[in-house]
This record gives structure tokens, sequence and C-alpha cells, in this order.
């Protein structure tokens, strides 16, 4: 804790001073523009990779990036969806999902969840993605777990457009749904292209 009381201070003595108009200007309202979803582990920092400032991204993180289907059931990630969408008015949602996911590890090895109920519950949100893979292979290990991770971002951008709210916002066409995968010893990111239908580097998507 020493270091992060310690980056407090350094941020309230440099950072904020530095952005302080910013930071004012930002104390009674927020207009972001994407509302990002990712892996809550601790080596992804969405506004490192996006390089944006606070208040472009609407961040919501779990273990998987995952999005569970809308049901009557209230869940955070349900209720936060709705919110950005229907009152923040995003035009983008991200799903990025990352290379060495330790969640798409174990979704292939359910068997490592034993002493995991919950974890085990919430990756039942992946089973058809962990089918898909299944499917193609004898056998699955490490090996497969970049193919897990992509399709995993799809098959979670498909329970995206069963929330209400996005698929309102989509038929009017003000919602628009992206699929990344970002590579953490490289820096890299992947896009899906619909046309492809493929990963492609970023750089070469056109939006």
């Amino acid at each position: 804790m020493e270091k992060i009381i310690a980056g407090v201070a350094a941020f309230q003595k440099k950072a904020f001073f530095e952005n302080k108009n910013l930071f004012e200007s930002l104390a009674d309202m927020q207009e972001p523009e994407v509302l990002f979803i990712t892996c809550a582990d601790s080596r992804i920092d969405p506004g490192l990779i996006t390089q944006t400032l606070p208040g472009d991204l609407f961040i919501c993180r779990n273990a998987g990036n995952i999005i569970p289907p809308h049901s009557n059931e209230t869940g955070g990630m349900t209720a936060s969806i709705e919110f950005a969408v229907a009152v923040l008015g995003v035009k983008h949602i991200v799903i990025c999902g990352h290379t060495g996911c330790g969640a798409m590890k174990a979704a292939l090895n359910p068997d490592s969840l034993k002493s995991l109920p919950h974890v085990s519950k919430w990756l039942s949100h992946c089973a058809a993605a962990e089918a898909r893979v299944k499917a193609r292979h004898e056998t699955v290990g490490d090996e497969h777990i970049l193919e897990m991770t992509e399709e995993n971002v799809l098959l979670q951008l498909k329970h995206l457009e069963t929330h209400p709210s996005v698929a309102a916002k989509m038929a009017v066409g003000s919602l628009s749904l992206h699929g990344w995968i970002y590579d953490i010893a490289t820096g890299g990111v992947d896009s899906y292209d619909t046309k492809q239908q493929s990963f492609i580097p970023l750089a070469d998507v056109v939006i």
C-alpha cells in the first residue's frame, strides 16, 4: 500500500495540478463517447492503451470482460450498460479481451474451478465460446487461449446486442460495437473486422 499512497500524493502534487482545468470541468458532468468493457486483469490499463484523458471513457471491468445476456435479473454490468447507453449516450462500445487471460484459461479447464463456485458460475457466460473452441480440437491447452479469447469477445458482442438499450440505439444507427484483443507483450491491438470475419490490426480497420 505504501506505493499506492505515495502515488496518490504524487498525483495530487503534479498530475492533478497540471490538469486542474480538466478536472474542474469534469467535477459536475461527464460526456464519454465510448463505453470500454475489459478484463479486471491488473495488466490492463484502458487509459494508457488508448492514451485518453479522464472523462473520455466510461469503463466497466470484470473477470473475462463478460457481458451476461439480458434478463430480468439486475446485475452490475446490465445496469452500467443501460446507464452508459441510455443516459450518457455513448456512441461506441468496445469489448477488449487480452492475451494470456486467466479467465479464458480457466474456462477451457472447468475442473480448475471446483473450489471457486462463483467464478465458475460467472464463466458459464463463456460456455458457447468454449464449445466452439473445443469442437475444433481433440484436446485443448494453453496454445488455444488466444482462440478462446477471440471467441469470447465475439460471444460477448452478441450478448451485448440482447440488451434493450443497446438494441434500440443500434436500430437507429447511433451506436457501434467493436471487439478488440490487446497483446500485453507487444502493445498491439487487433479489432474484429466483420467483412474479413477475423481480427486484424486496429490501424487497418476502417471506422
